[in-house]
């Protein structure tokens, strides 16, 4: 990957990271499913009367519009409702990158070198570390929703290599129109009507200020750079550079919620750091030792 577009990559994973902690604000006001319905409607309208549909098979961006608007983003803002901590949920969704790589060996015929396998070894030990000590704010339900996330949004993520389209953006604004029904109808059967209007009435600066950070910078911005790297290099080259996310989650969970970084996260964040720095030189090192890799 070249140097500028891993510096997009990661303003993209610091963007994303805050995000958890800007979702747990929103949803001190909102039903989890109506505020990720409230999120895809804006991401979708007006943008989708100026933007061309996508010049791809309507299959493609409808499956996305599925599998990240309901299933990835509605499970995450139930998990964090139900207890998960902001910082942790950005970890445990990191478990995408694997079950994304495992997708583009078995469906895409890409090979992983052995320092993209090292490298991501490394960083998800970080992740390894977190589950082993635990958190007092997470929850088996919380959890296992996120988890349910990860594999999503890896599902999406081999629907856009698949899909190629030419125009992130408009990709991005036509499958946000497809996920506001079934989550307008999922937030209706699990919360009901009034909770429905006593959270629309409820909504203030900070529940506004949630909603615009988790639709342009977060949606749109940062989901149409994403993909578009996911279209121009190997689904192993661009995924394990998730695995920052969790990184600025749990910054961003100490800066807005004076969360605690106890010594074992730390030693989290410094496994993933040093993974990444394997998957971004790994490669040139390899070559010096030992040639032309090999997979």
């Amino acid at each position: 990957m070249r140097a500028a577009d891993t510096a997009l990559a990661l303003l993209i994973t610091a963007i994303w990271g805050l995000n958890f902690s800007i979702i747990k604000l929103g949803l001190a006001t909102l039903d989890p499913n109506l505020l990720a319905a409230i999120r895809f409607t804006l991401c979708a309208i007006p943008a989708v009367f100026f933007v061309a549909r996508p010049r791809v098979a309507w299959l493609y961006w409808v499956a996305y519009g599925l599998l990240f608007g309901v299933l990835q983003w509605g499970a995450v803002y139930a998990g964090i409702y139900f207890g998960l901590s902001a910082g942790l949920a950005s970890l445990v969704l990191q478990v995408a990158v694997f079950f994304t790589m495992a997708g583009g060996v078995l469906f895409f015929n890409e090979r992983v070198s052995a320092p993209l396998l090292l490298g991501t070894v490394v960083a998800f030990s970080g992740v390894a570390i977190v589950f082993a000590y635990g958190d007092d704010h997470a929850s088996t339900l919380g959890l296992g929703l996120v988890v349910v996330a990860a594999i999503a949004w890896a599902a999406a993520n081999l629907v856009v290599k698949r899909a190629k389209p030419a125009n992130m953006f408009g990709f991005m604004v036509w499958s946000s129109l497809v996920a506001p029904v079934p989550l307008f109808l999922l937030s209706y059967g699990f919360a009901g009507p009034e909770r429905i209007v006593q959270s629309l009435a409820a909504i203030d600066g900070i529940a506004i200020f949630s909603i615009l950070f988790q639709v342009y910078p977060t949606t749109l911005f940062g989901y149409a750079v994403w993909n578009g790297l996911l279209k121009r290099y190997p689904v192993s080259t661009v995924a394990p550079m998730a695995l920052f996310v969790p990184v600025f989650g749990m910054l961003g969970s100490v800066w807005i919620f004076g969360e605690l970084l106890p010594g074992y996260k730390w030693l989290a964040m410094a496994c993933v750091i040093v993974g990444l720095l394997i998957n971004r030189f790994g490669s040139g090192w390899w070559q010096q030792l030992h040639g032309p890799l090999r997979a």
